[in-house]
């Protein structure tokens, strides 16, 4: 691929493969304004059309498929994948991903269409460790064990960034830097206070275990940790993760994190500083990059204001843009395998096979008393619960959606002989009190051969 490219005529050194990484990235660095420069340190960057550059943004996800985009698989959450105990299965599935993801990509931009969330930088996995049940986002872990978090997490990064020496299929993110796992509420002002050896032994197993698998970015989470916000915490992003770890990615911010710097804490925040652009300064001198957020807009302040160096931003933008040309953006279509990718992948029905094996693989059953496998030919089964026939218990968080999606009302209707009777009613319902006619389902429940009732809880009443 060198060797072709080295045969080409490129009008500027950045879009010559043949060079090295850090030729082109300096080589582009060198023709951008300063502005032009602190435009692309925001996730959503704009186009510069002088360099035939188009728009980029940063924020994707993909915890479980592909989200927020166009029609995709949905795998289950990460909490179910997490109880499969299955390496290889989350292998498996972040490569089914990260395979949509790049079709979604190539035809995407094929189209011009370089919306949010259709890039390929997504920030995934979620690696926090799931102490409090009572965290909404207890459900984009692994679960509570700092080795199981660590194997998943190393296979799931695998299966998304592939191994091609040249080019990253995606890039991921290990998320949230660090000791993040609640109290939801209070994430932007929260000071988690944890004794050094819990941080080793509980908190930084599973990052040490990505960063070892070249993970390309790290995310710094809202929360302080032992009084520092962790999106300035020097110790942690500077000390362990660069100095110790020998991380080489780039960091990022939390969404709107940086806004908490200057926040003071009867305003929700931590009150680490009094502006934005000596929030933004803060954040580019301990080492991170990209902004989730509109606060390094404020860089051109912060030099006016003497805070920190043009050469300091150009060092983390270099970092940065790195992601970017390892992914292929700045090289001529084709040049990398990932670009023929096609958009059959997407959806597929092998990826729904896969999806469907990862579900039954997440199942735990506790204890069976004889119940089980429920037979399909009993006289008549009831349904009730606030989530049987709901679509959005289904989708979890950072979701995606497509056109074939079964609600567990739909699934039992399908699974039982024509025969059988199937009566359903909602029963309680989850964020108001039951009120009748929905909440007559106890007459159902005694005359019935088996009821099947489904519970749990939404984002109607919990937080991401």
């Amino acid at each position: 691929q060198q060797q072709e490219a080295s045969s080409l005529s490129f009008e500027f050194a950045f879009q010559n493969p043949a060079l090295s990484m850090d030729e082109r990235v300096n080589d582009l660095i060198s023709r951008l304004t300063l502005e032009e420069k602190i435009a692309q340190m925001v996730n959503g960057t704009p186009a510069i059309e002088r360099f035939n550059i188009p728009p980029y943004d940063y924020w994707n996800e993909a915890l479980h498929g592909v989200g927020r985009s166009v029609a995709a698989t949905v795998f289950p959450q990460a909490i179910g994948l997490g109880a499969t105990f299955d390496e290889d299965l989350a292998f498996r599935v972040a490569s089914a991903i990260s395979d949509e993801a790049r079709a979604i990509y190539n035809a995407t931009s094929e189209k011009g269409n370089f919306n949010q969330y259709n890039g390929l930088t997504f920030w995934t996995p979620n690696i926090n460790i799931f102490r409090d049940p009572r965290w909404g986002r207890g459900q984009e872990t692994y679960g509570e064990d700092p080795y199981l978090t660590a194997v998943l997490g190393a296979s799931f990064v695998k299966g998304l960034q592939g191994d091609n020496p040249e080019y990253l299929k995606t890039a991921s993110c290990a998320k949230h830097f660090a000791v993040h796992s609640g109290p939801e509420k209070l994430r932007h002002e929260f000071n988690a206070e944890v004794h050094r050896k819990d941080v080793w032994e509980a908190y930084l197993p599973a990052f040490k275990a990505l960063v070892d698998v070249d993970v390309e970015s790290i995310m710094c989470a809202y929360n302080s940790t032992n009084g520092e916000p962790c999106c300035t915490h020097n110790y942690l992003i500077n000390d362990v993760l660069r100095d110790q770890w020998g991380f080489k990615g780039h960091v990022l911010t939390d969404c709107w994190a940086l806004v908490d710097l200057f926040n003071q804490p009867d305003e929700g925040g931590h009150g680490r500083v009094n502006t934005a652009a000596e929030a933004a300064a803060l954040a580019i001198k301990t080492g991170v990059s990209l902004n989730c957020g509109v606060t390094y807009n404020s860089l051109g302040d912060s030099v006016k204001e003497g805070l920190i160096s043009e050469k300091e931003i150009d060092n983390q933008l270099a970092i940065l843009l790195k992601t970017r040309f390892k992914l292929g953006l700045f090289d001529p279509k084709g040049s990398n395998p990932f670009d023929h990718i096609s958009f059959d992948v997407v959806n597929s029905e092998a990826h729904r096979a896969l999806s469907k094996e990862a579900a039954q693989k997440s199942i735990v059953l506790l204890k069976n008393n004889g119940i089980l496998p429920l037979k399909n030919d009993w006289s008549k089964y009831f349904v009730t619960g606030p989530n049987a026939a709901s679509i959005e218990i289904l989708l979890g968080n950072y979701y995606g959606v497509n056109s074939n999606m079964v609600t567990i009302l739909e699934g039992i209707s399908a699974a039982i002989e024509p025969t059988s009777q199937l009566q359903y009613r909602l029963g309680a319902m989850l964020n108001k009190p039951s009120i009748n006619p929905i909440n007559y389902a106890t007459g159902h429940a005694g005359n019935s051969d088996v009821t099947i009732l489904v519970l749990g809880v939404s984002s109607q009443i919990e937080g991401e």
